[in-house]
């Protein structure tokens, strides 16, 4: 699923820009669908950018979303963002393709916060020399 890349470290500040841009508008918005969604895209965003830093380009077939997802938790060394990226993600996907969850606001708002934290663990991770 992963093939080996040399990245540039400007590569992987540009995935992470991008997720931080989504993890933005998740965080400003107010409609739950835009928060679940941008908050969803955000994630693989950081998996992208951590798995970069790792040398690793996800190659894009059916299942590569849970293998980001599980390899961003493994390099992080978090479990909890197996379990819990993989629950946003099924989510997404029956909202998708069948036209069945609805995601509340207590569960978008959950979630976004979960992201954020993911987010502060691969900012420490990506960025270790970065003062603040």
């Amino acid at each position: 699923m992963f093939e080996k890349f040399d990245f540039t470290t400007q590569q992987i500040i540009k995935f992470w820009d991008k997720a931080v841009r989504d993890f933005r508008l998740a965080e400003q918005a107010r409609e739950i669908e835009i928060i679940f969604v941008f908050t969803y895209e955000a994630m693989l965003k950081v998996a992208i950018a951590v798995c970069a830093k790792n040398n690793l380009r996800v190659k894009a077939r059916r299942g590569h979303h849970i293998e980001l997802i599980d390899k961003m938790a493994e390099i992080l060394n978090d479990q909890d963002i197996k379990q819990v990226g993989n629950e946003i993600r099924t989510k997404r996907n029956r909202g998708l393709y069948s036209g069945g969850d609805t995601v509340s606001r207590k569960e978008a708002d959950f979630y976004c916060k979960f992201v954020k934290q993911i987010f502060e663990k691969a900012d420490v991770y990506l960025f270790p020399d970065k003062l603040i």
